[in-house]
């Protein structure tokens, strides 16, 4: 099942809050149903995915980071 619009609304809206970051987008992945991609000022930072288990439905976020991110930090 396709994530939606207004799902994509709520989480993109609970991420902004949590991560104090108000350009980010939650954006679909148009190949794949389950998932997402999080932007922050237009830089992919972030796949979304969404579990359903027993009619129980969570969102897990996996963000990569390179070692190479963290030069100069």
């Amino acid at each position: 099942m396709n994530l939606k619009k207004d799902e994509l609304a709520r989480l993109q809206a609970y991420l902004r809050k949590t991560f104090g970051a108000s350009t980010l987008e939650v954006r679909p992945q148009p190949k794949k149903d389950d998932m997402a991609e999080v932007f922050i000022n237009n830089e992919f930072v972030a796949a979304l995915y969404r579990e359903v288990d027993e009619g129980e439905t969570s969102y897990q976020l996996q963000m990569a980071i390179l070692d190479m991110d963290l030069e100069g930090v």
